[in-house]
């Protein structure tokens, strides 16, 4: 058996791949990749195989340079948090017996309606609402304190939900009345009161890690009817709490009134706007390949994350077959 080098390892785990037994290549996202069954039998016609891939964004670009084991921390980190908010909230995730290809970065899902809002709670001033803060004085219809910094923590958690964008566009904030206009009243309550409790959840259990939530996105969506029958009104999807997502900051180094180091890509953005990338923000050009030790960096910062959350080892990856 020939063993893969290390760039047809990444080749491999950066793309989508173009058949998995049984299942059906149906879409790529900036990180994920569906498919659905091929030949679904009685209860199978409502779920869908969801593939972390390596792959990065930035700036609303995917990256041409994957970051190796990116797909399986983000896979491993949100199953690790969907059992500790199982009682707070429904999730997706139907199984993980999953093609050999992609163990350890897919999960088999129910199909879900989702709603069009990004969920967001912030439990810290930083990031883009800091802007509209100096502005206004306020965050999404809430009025904040006098005075606050950046990195600041806030007198309570508050809802910040967005738009939608597609890939290339840019999210916008709206306020809770914009979401009840989008889905209704009694669902855009649903989907804020939700939001809070699990980042009052999740920002306790980073705590203990030494871990401070300064922020979180969270998708929803609605289990469709099924027979006639009303499905569930709010359960979790997508991806959740992962660096992709969220802002974790370590707590020994919190310092309000500059930026904070985060567990996340902030080496790939500090790379793509310094002038060694050469890249202009501005222009239509797409960004350009990662550096080694930026890749190295970066995969570095996501599994620091992972290891000092959930106190645990990300496993080893299952070599693939190859054929003489």
């Amino acid at each position: 058996m020939d063993r893969m080098s290390p760039t047809d390892e990444t080749a491999e785990t950066a793309a989508a791949p173009s058949s998995l037994p049984g299942w059906t290549h149906t879409y790529s996202g900036k990180v994920r990749d569906l498919y659905v069954p091929e030949s679904p039998s009685d209860g199978e016609d409502d779920v869908v195989l969801v593939v972390a891939s390596d792959r990065i964004s930035a700036y609303d670009h995917v990256l041409p340079t994957p970051i190796p084991d990116k797909g399986r921390i983000l896979a491993a980190m949100s199953l690790w948090w969907f059992d500790r908010l199982a009682d707070l909230v429904g999730n997706h995730v139907v199984s993980t017996d999953v093609p050999d290809a992609v163990a350890g970065r897919a999960m088999v899902c129910r199909r879900l309606e989702m709603y069009p809002v990004e969920c967001v709670a912030r439990g810290y001033l930083t990031g883009s609402v800091l802007a509209e803060y100096r502005a206004t004085g306020s965050v999404a219809g809430h009025e904040l304190p006098e005075g606050l910094r950046d990195g600041d923590r806030l007198p309570e958690p508050i809802f910040t939900p967005a738009t939608k964008a597609e890939i290339g566009e840019h999210d916008e904030n709206i306020d809770l009345g914009r979401v009840a206009a989008m889905v209704g009243p009694d669902v855009a309550e649903e989907l804020r009161t939700t939001t809070l409790a699990v980042y009052t959840r999740a920002a306790a259990l980073a705590a203990e890690a030494g871990i401070l939530l300064a922020d979180t996105k969270l998708e929803f969506g609605a289990v469709p009817d099924v027979g006639g029958r009303p499905g569930a009104a709010v359960v979790l999807g997508d991806e959740v709490l992962t660096p992709d997502s969220s802002r974790f900051w370590a707590a020994a180094t919190w310092e309000p009134g500059r930026p904070q180091p985060s567990y996340d890509k902030q080496y790939v953005r500090d790379f793509l706007t310094s002038a060694d990338s050469g890249w202009d923000r501005a222009s239509d050009a797409p960004p350009p390949p990662l550096p080694d030790h930026i890749v190295d960096r970066t995969r570095a910062r996501y599994l620091e994350a992972y290891e000092h959350l959930t106190g645990r080892r990300l496993a080893a990856r299952k070599a693939p077959a190859r054929h003489p």
